[in-house]
């Protein structure tokens, strides 16, 4: 489970960084260690998140990494991405 969970974390980020050229810092994401994230998104960030884009977290931003799957990870990596622009 935590090695899943780490490939995770580098799927998400790739996602951002690299296939969606988000110019923020996302290293805190692979940084973490355990089954949530701090996202670093703000409550009106996680309100788009889940008003807009149907993904659901803590309104600090936490989001459970056990959610995350090689079918979602882009996803959730669009979305982050639409409401950090």
């Amino acid at each position: 489970m935590a090695d899943r969970i780490k490939s995770m974390r580098a799927l998400l980020t790739k996602h951002l960084v690299e296939d969606l050229g988000s110019q923020k810092e996302w290293g805190h994401i692979c940084d973490q260690i355990g089954m949530f994230c701090f996202s670093g998104l703000t409550p009106e960030q996680v309100a788009k998140m889940v008003g807009e884009h149907h993904v659901y977290m803590t309104s600090n931003g936490r989001i459970s990494m056990a959610g995350v799957t090689s079918e979602n990870a882009q996803y959730i990596a669009a979305a982050i991405h639409a409401v950090t622009k």
